[in-house]
């Protein structure tokens, strides 16, 4: 990984070189503190991280939502957590914020963390096992939508339309 957070091979001409994914994802996490579902739950709980689900829609309606977690959609994500952006959520405070990426099992929630690491999110990380390891650990998980029922942005008893 660069000194920016990208990843890049090297051929041997000096040329870059392209990587599969298995190996783009190795490089990824060797620049992460990735954390377990109770460490995450914790840092949540004391208000030392923010929790961020990247989850399509139709996982979060099916498997439910963490209570207190951030809902972006993955194409949004940069966007939305900018600290300097014009189109940031109200969470997105300074470049030291430590967030969490959620996703559903684990994958692409790191390849996420490392773009907002490219933007100066130096603390941003994701969840080792996603939404799947938190439930699978017992952790508090909102009931799946029920149809009809708006889904919130920041699960925390308000109801919004908006994709935050």
């Amino acid at each position: 990984m660069t000194a920016e957070g990208s990843v890049r091979a090297e051929s041997p001409a000096g040329t870059e070189s392209p990587v599969g994914i298995d190996e783009l994802l190795e490089r990824v996490r060797e620049g992460l503190d990735r954390v377990e579902a109770d460490a995450a739950h914790e840092a949540a709980r004391a208000g030392e991280a923010l929790l961020v689900d990247i989850r399509y829609a139709a996982l979060r309606e099916r498997d439910g939502l963490i209570p207190g977690a951030l809902v972006v959609e993955r194409n949004e994500l940069e966007w939305r957590l900018d600290p300097q952006g014009s189109h940031r959520a109200p969470e997105a405070t300074s470049h030291d914020l430590r967030v969490v990426i959620v996703c559903n099992e684990g994958y692409a929630s790191s390849l996420a963390a490392a773009s907002l690491r490219q933007l100066g999110l130096h603390r941003a990380t994701d969840l080792v096992g996603g939404f799947q390891a938190w439930r699978a650990a017992g952790l508090p998980v909102t009931a799946p939508r029920v149809a009809g029922l708006p889904v919130t942005s920041r699960v925390s008893g308000h109801a919004s339309g908006q994709a935050s």
